[in-house]
């Protein structure tokens, strides 16, 4: 091994039934050094890093760590641990009905007389929290911390179990462009301290401010290995992609978003809200329309289009849908009205994680139709089929459950089971969170296409440049109201911030 490298992974290849999940690959980290693991959902780098960590084991190939007279093969993440190795996850592998100090050394607690010496370990916390800059108190519960905190947290306990090697999978994904910054600070602190950093991320943003190096992934196979100031961005994402980059901004093309304008408008809300979460608002959606929703995080996106589905029930307001008053009381009725809804949280309330591609698939649309009219094993087969080959699911078969595959295609299996549905109006909360940036284009392309045919669209995403390639107006929300709308001319990123911050008076 070189001097400075710490880790050295070599011909490492992997398989799963029926997918070569890796491939020969190479992974090198050096000490005091950043390193972004790039590719596009289903590239194989949570494999890789599984492997590394102890979860799969490999057929073929080598890992070796500094200090360490012979190659390693960890059978556990506790054997990977014991080996310097640590992962702190997207979602946070802490118990949050118990203190700070009792998070960072669970399992290993300071013992006197048999006893936990719980002044010894809250001691040795809060020197652990200030060497890191880590501003909470060590007696203080888990869950009262925010998600940027707890996941400092499981740095520090990773820190302090002496990591050679920290990998951060997606650690950002949730966190606000403050908490982000405080991420990076601790990031760039280990690093000068010679700790090798891992970091998996989409955002191509976070890569270039914090990452030295950059390997990219691609179907199982090492593309390369670069300096960050070497790659550009667009070079970067034809890396991931395997093919030239065009400009996404065209993706627009001829849609005809006003082709449709003179109809009766698919969805005419009127002083609608929902007591504690949204203010009461207007809007109107036509065919063919992909409306935006932009504002701050908490800022009502997501209740707006829950109050016109549903999911939470109106208290006030009209609602019409193609012209007729409704009320709807459950998200069913307004399924059996023609709306369909992607929502933010796939895992939570998207997928069905022990169920298959195919079952999936079908659940909304049996749903919709009633215990007594059952889809026939055959329905069920060819609606699975349809929509993994017109969205290009990457999936060993329709029978595969749906927690093996990566996150963008259980998007994809989510959009396919409301497409299936044959709705009117279809919203997509955050629809291209989480995935890659191959995905998120066939999605934005796919929601124009949709929207040419005549579907009625509500689009929400926290990317501004995602937004005006797709929309063919916006909302901006503030603090629970809609404080104004922007129409095709005035969309800019300068223009939604402007409205994002200043709001529309009248509506004050």
């Amino acid at each position: 091994m070189e001097q400075n490298v710490i880790l050295e992974m070599r011909d490492i290849s992997k398989n799963f039934t029926g997918v070569k999940a890796l491939s020969h690959v190479d992974f090198i980290l050096r000490k005091g050094e950043i390193h972004a693991l790039m590719g596009e959902n289903g590239a194989g780098k949570s494999t890789l890093i599984k492997v590394l960590t102890g979860v799969h084991e490999f057929e073929s190939g080598s890992i070796r760590m500094a200090g360490k007279e012979k190659n390693i093969v960890n059978h556990s993440p506790q054997e990977a641990q014991e080996n310097g190795i640590s992962t702190v996850y997207q979602e946070v592998n802490l118990c949050p009905n118990l203190t700070v100090a009792e998070n960072l050394f669970i399992g290993r607690e300071p013992r006197r007389m048999g006893m936990i010496d719980w002044k010894q370990m809250n001691r040795h916390s809060r020197e652990l929290l200030e060497s890191l800059d880590i501003q909470v108190e060590p007696t203080q519960l888990l869950e009262e911390c925010s998600i940027a905190i707890q996941q400092m947290i499981a740095i520090a306990r990773a820190v302090d179990m002496q990591c050679q090697v920290l990998i951060l999978d997606e650690p950002t994904s949730s966190l606000d462009d403050d908490e982000v910054e405080k991420l990076f600070v601790l990031m760039r602190k280990l690093k000068s301290e010679g700790v090798g950093i891992i970091f998996v991320t989409h955002f191509l943003e976070q890569v270039y401010a914090v990452c030295d190096r950059i390997t990219v992934l691609r179907n199982g196979e090492l593309v390369g290995e670069y300096e960050t100031k070497d790659l550009p961005r667009v070079m970067l994402v034809a890396k991931m992609m395997g093919k030239d980059f065009d400009d996404l901004a065209d993706i627009k093309g001829e849609h005809g978003s006003t082709k449709f304008q003179g109809e009766t408008p698919v969805i005419e809300a009127k002083g609608l809200f929902h007591k504690g979460t949204i203010k009461p608002f207007d809007l109107t959606i036509h065919k063919g329309e992909v409306i935006g929703l932009t504002g701050l995080l908490g800022s009502g996106r997501s209740e707006l289009v829950r109050a016109i589905y549903g999911a939470d029930k109106a208290d006030g307001g009209t609602l019409k849908v193609n012209g007729k008053e409704v009320r709807i009381n459950s998200p069913l009725e307004a399924m059996k009205l023609g709306m369909a809804y992607l929502p933010e949280d796939r895992k939570a309330e998207g997928i069905i994680a022990d169920l298959s591609v195919k079952e999936n698939i079908i659940i909304a649309l049996q749903a919709k139709k009633g215990m007594f009219h059952l889809m026939s094993k055959k329905e069920m087969e060819e609606a699975a089929d349809k929509y993994i080959e017109m969205l290009q699911i990457k999936t060993a078969s329709r029978e595969t459950p749906i927690k093996s595959l990566s996150g963008g295609n259980q998007q994809k299996v989510i959009l396919g089971r409301w497409l299936l549905t044959n709705p009117e109006y279809l919203i997509l909360d955050e629809p291209t969170r989480g995935i890659d940036i191959g995905t998120k284009t066939e999605i934005q392309k796919l929601v124009l296409k949709l929207a040419d045919e005549g579907m009625a669209v509500t689009f929400i995403s926290s990317e501004v440049e995602e937004m005006l390639r797709t929309c063919s107006r916006m909302a901006v929300l503030r603090d629970g109201r809609k404080v104004g709308e922007l129409g095709e001319g005035e969309m800019s990123q300068s223009g939604i911030m402007k409205a994002i911050a200043g709001g529309d008076e009248k509506d004050e």
